[in-house]
């Protein structure tokens, strides 16, 4: 049998290749727009059906763009924003130091 590795040895190993990085930060917009969406939908009480219907999508999309599944556009973002009562704001923010 091999050899037993942590989770951080792994993930420090992954992140090292080529590319993830960018992979990771596009993987965590998409996981961070839909959770706002979905939080969005709870406090308004909106099912996917609904939102769906507001923004003229399917059920399903919603559902993958909840669950982060899709990079959405600047005007797919500007319908969810007006069928989620919200006004859409996209700002350019310094990157965290690292430390």
């Amino acid at each position: 049998m091999g050899e037993r590795r942590t989770w951080a040895d792994k993930k420090a190993e992954v992140m090292s290749r080529p590319g993830a990085g960018a992979a990771y930060e596009a993987a965590r917009i998409r996981f961070e727009l839909g959770e706002a969406v979905r939080l969005r939908c709870e406090q308004l009480g909106l099912t996917q059906a609904e939102l769906a219907e507001r923004t003229g999508l399917k059920q399903p999309a919603v559902a993958r763009f909840e669950a982060g599944g899709t990079m959405p556009t600047i005007p797919m973002l500007e319908r969810l924003a007006e069928a989620l009562e919200m006004r859409l704001s996209v700002q350019f923010q310094p990157l965290r130091e690292a430390s």
